[in-house]
């Protein structure tokens, strides 16, 4: 049995797996169910305790994990009326999620004084990765901090990246995001030209597929192109807006240019207003191609 006691707040698609690790693995586990249920039941029946408030939480937990969707929901976990500071006690915070770096250094200056400790901890790769344990998490923190998160996160991470001072996860994360939905615009864009052209998803698959331009994010994208997959990649397209308007607010609070981003950015701002921000990011190739007038599924699969 492991000695510090761990908190999980946010058992959505990965944080779920990220939850079920940890108290696998035999680390004493509290969660907080938030919209649906079936997570918290199965980890109870994991062996994992259920608390009612993120302050109960924080009254039976040496460090908490936050894998929620960005920082207005870390804020109102830690700092709203029932959360993590009001229990009032010494607290390690590791933000799993994709979180503004300001937001993230100012939230640390304003926890220190009252002894709990914040650093941050992103993850790349997907829900799969979650359950298999195999996570990238890009972690920025005093060293002694995150050595002390690191056998948490070595329950769900299989590469640990250690950017440097705090908020530089999350800073390394929007960029990852940024690499990962600017090639999901790409693809997308590409696509829609071939149709219109002529050449099939599946011919364009046979040029690219093996080639340097082939990769496991291209091959995810793709089985949900090829196969209609649709849990091939269960990261939604509002997700990516609202990653990609996090890198917009970064990049102009640098006082720098990124006129790929606010493209990138526009790519999903389109299908979001259009009522599709549910869908997953490999469906933003369908978006864009009966935007042009064409479509993508095969003609057997279309006639069902």
């Amino acid at each position: 049995m492991n000695g510090e006691r761990i908190g999980f707040i946010g058992l959505g698609l990965m944080g779920h797996a990220m939850a079920a690790n940890i108290v696998d693995k035999g680390w004493p586990l509290a969660v907080l169910a938030h919209r649906k249920r079936e997570a918290v039941d199965d980890l109870v029946t994991r062996g994992a305790t259920e608390v009612t408030t993120p302050r109960a939480m924080a009254e039976t937990c040496d460090i908490v994990v936050l894998c929620v969707p960005g920082s207005p929901q870390v804020e109102a976990n830690i700092q709203g009326p029932d959360g993590l500071a009001a229990a009032g006690k010494p607290l390690l915070i590791i933000d799993c999620s994709t979180s503004e770096p300001a937001t993230t250094i100012r939230l640390a200056e304003a926890l220190t004084p009252q002894g709990i400790m914040l650093i941050d901890a992103p993850l790349g790769r997907t829900p799969k990765d979650a359950w298999d344990g195999t996570l990238d998490a890009m972690v920025g923190g005093p060293a002694e901090l995150v050595a002390r998160a690191r056998p948490v996160l070595e329950a769900f991470a299989g590469r640990i990246v250690e950017t440097g001072p705090l908020g530089t996860g999350h800073t390394m994360k929007l960029l990852n995001n940024f690499l990962s939905m600017g090639y999901a615009a790409l693809y997308a864009e590409a696509l829609m030209v071939g149709a219109k052209a002529g050449l099939t998803p599946l011919v364009f698959d046979s040029v690219i597929r093996g080639g340097r331009m082939d990769s496991p994010a291209y091959q995810t994208f793709f089985k949900y192109v090829l196969e209609r997959d649709r849990n091939a990649h269960r990261f939604s397209m509002g997700n990516a807006l609202k990653d990609m308007s996090y890198l917009a607010g970064f990049a102009q609070a640098l006082g720098v240019a990124n006129p790929m981003g606010a493209a990138i950015r526009n790519s999903f701002a389109l299908p979001v207003a259009a009522g599709r921000g549910e869908d997953y990011v490999p469906m933003l190739s369908d978006f864009v191609a009966e935007a042009n007038g064409t479509s993508l599924v095969p003609k057997d699969v279309r006639d069902r």
